[in-house]
C-alpha cells in the first residue's frame, strides 16, 4: 500500500462526480483507493495486476497537480508514458520570485506552456509551486530541459528554438509522435 497526499482542492477531482472519477482509477489500474477528505491523503491499496498497480499513485499523483483525469490516464496507455514533478519553488528566492518564474513558464497567455505542449506531445500543468509532465521519456526530457532553460533565465525564442530543434529530432528519429490533445 502506498499514500499518496494531494492538494485539499483537488480532492473532488480525484473523486469526480458521485465517485466516478475514483471508481475509474481503481478499475483501470486495478487498486483499491483510501481517500482521508479531511487531511488530503489517499491510500493506494493493489488489489489486481501488481504492475498495472505501479501506476496507480501516479495516477491519483497527476490529478493533485493539476491534470484532468483524461490526462492522467494516459499513464495507463504505454509502459513508457512516465509522470514527472519539477519543484519550480525550489528555483525562486521569495515569492514574487516564484510568481515571475511561473510568469514566465506560462507565458503570455499561456503560451509558453502551450509551445512546450505541442512541439513535445506530451501534456504540461503548471499547478502551485510546481510543474508537471506527462509524456514519453524523449518528451519529459525535452520539456525539462527547456524548464531548466528558462529557469537559468534563457530567453523565450531560444527556448522556443531548442523546442523547435527537439520536435524535429524526435521526428526524424522514428520516434512514435503524438500531438497532445488537451
Amino acid at each position: 500500500m502506498q499514500h499518496v497526499k494531494i492538494p485539499q482542492d483537488r480532492i473532488g477531482v480525484v473523486i469526480g462526480e458521485g465517485g466516478e472519477t475514483m471508481r475509474e482509477i481503481e478499475e483501470r489500474a486495478e487498486v483499491r483507493l483510501d481517500i482521508d477528505s479531511e487531511t488530503g491523503q489517499v491510500a493506494v491499496e493493489s488489489v489486481g495486476d501488481p504492475v498495472t498497480a505501479l501506476k496507480g499513485p501516479d495516477i491519483v499523483k497527476a490529478i493533485g497537480r493539476g491534470f484532468a483525469p483524461e490526462d492522467a490516464f494516459r499513464l495507463l496507455e504505454d509502459d513508457m508514458i512516465m509522470f514527472d514533478v519539477i519543484d519550480i519553488d525550489a528555483a525562486a528566492r521569495n515569492p514574487n520570485d516564484l510568481k515571475r518564474i511561473k510568469g514566465r513558464l506560462i507565458g503570455e497567455n499561456g503560451r509558453t506552456r502551450e509551445l512546450m505542449e505541442e512541439l513535445t506531445g506530451a501534456a504540461v500543468v503548471i499547478y502551485g509551486s510546481t510543474l508537471s509532465i506527462i509524456g514519453g521519456p524523449e518528451q519529459v526530457d525535452a520539456v525539462r530541459e527547456a524548464v531548466e532553460m528558462l529557469l537559468d533565465g534563457a530567453p523565450h525564442g531560444s527556448v522556443y528554438s531548442f523546442l523547435e530543434r527537439r520536435h524535429n529530432e524526435m521526428k526524424h528519429a522514428g520516434l512514435e509522435y503524438h500531438q497532445f490533445t488537451g
